[in-house]
C-alpha cells in the first residue's frame, strides 16, 4: 500500500523560503550528500570481486560507520522532521528519496497533463542479469501514480495495482516514467503509467493500471497518527 497523500514536493528556491526553513534545508543536504555516499557503497558492495579478507576488512569499518551514527532513532511511523508530509519531500523515499541507499532516485516533474519521473537503475536493483527486477517496475510505477494522483488533487493510496510487463528494462540506462489520471469517481481515481527509456518514449516496457482512494479525515488520522494537527 503505497502512501501516495505525500507527493507533490514544491521547487520554491531556498531563499525565497522563511528562515526557519533554513536549519531543515541544512540538514536535508546533509542527508542527500550521505545519501549519494551511500548508493555508491551499495552499488561497490554488489558489483565487486574482492577477496574474502578484503570483505572482511571493509565489514568491520561499516560496523565502525554505523556505531557513529548514535543519538536518538527515529521510531516507526513517526514522521522525519525534514519531511513533508503530506504533501512534499520525502527524504528517505526508497523511489525518490535522496538520502535513502536503496533509492534510484527518481526526479519527478510536470509533464503532459500528468507527471514524469527520470532514473537509472543500477546492480543492486538487478533482476535477470543485465535488467531490472519485475518489482522495482512496480515500486517506481507504484510511486509515480501517486504523484499524479496528488497533482490532479486528488490524493490517495493504493489499492489496486495491475502490471504488464512488455520487454525487460535495462540496466544503467536512463529511463522515464510516466502516469496520468484517467478518471475519478467519488473518492477513487484510476490513474496509467508506463516505463519507456528517455531515448525512447514510444516503446512501453512496462504499463500498469491502478485504483487510489483518498482516505476520509479519520481514517487518514487512524492511519497516520503521526500527523500534525490541522
Amino acid at each position: 500500500m503505497n502512501s501516495s497523500l505525500h507527493h507533490h514536493a514544491t521547487t520554491s528556491d531556498v531563499s525565497e523560503r522563511p528562515a526557519a526553513r533554513a536549519e531543515p534545508e541544512h540538514e536535508r543536504a546533509a542527508i542527500a550528500a550521505l545519501g549519494h555516499e551511500l548508493r555508491a557503497l551499495v552499488d561497490a558492495t554488489v558489483r565487486t570481486a574482492a577477496s574474502p579478507e578484503t570483505l572482511h576488512r571493509v565489514t568491520d569499518q561499516v560496523r565502525s560507520l554505523t556505531r557513529q551514527l548514535t543519538g536518538r532513532r527515529r521510531a516507526c511511523a513517526e514522521i522525519p522532521s525534514v519531511d513533508e508530509f503530506p504533501g512534499g519531500v520525502r527524504m528517505y523515499s526508497p523511489v525518490t528519496g535522496a538520502g535513502s541507499p536503496l533509492a534510484p532516485p527518481m526526479r519527478v516533474t510536470p509533464a503532459d497533463g500528468g507527471v514524469a519521473g527520470t532514473c537509472v537503475l543500477g546492480t543492486a536493483h538487478e533482476g535477470p542479469p543485465g535488467y531490472g527486477h519485475g518489482g522495482m517496475s512496480a515500486m517506481l510505477l507504484d510511486e509515480l501514480m501517486g504523484w499524479a494522483c496528488a497533482a490532479a488533487g486528488t490524493p490517495g493510496m493504493t489499492v489496486s495495482l495491475q502490471l504488464r510487463y512488455h520487454r525487460p528494462v535495462p540496466l544503467e540506462t536512463p529511463l522515464r516514467v510516466f502516469a496520468q489520471v484517467t478518471g475519478v469517481e467519488d473518492r477513487k481515481t484510476s490513474v496509467g503509467g508506463v516505463i519507456t527509456t528517455e531515448d525512447d518514449h514510444s516503446t512501453v516496457l512496462v504499463a500498469a493500471d491502478g485504483v487510489f482512494v483518498s482516505p476520509d479525515p479519520d481514517r487518514a488520522r487512524a492511519l497516520f497518527p503521526s500527523l500534525p494537527e490541522t
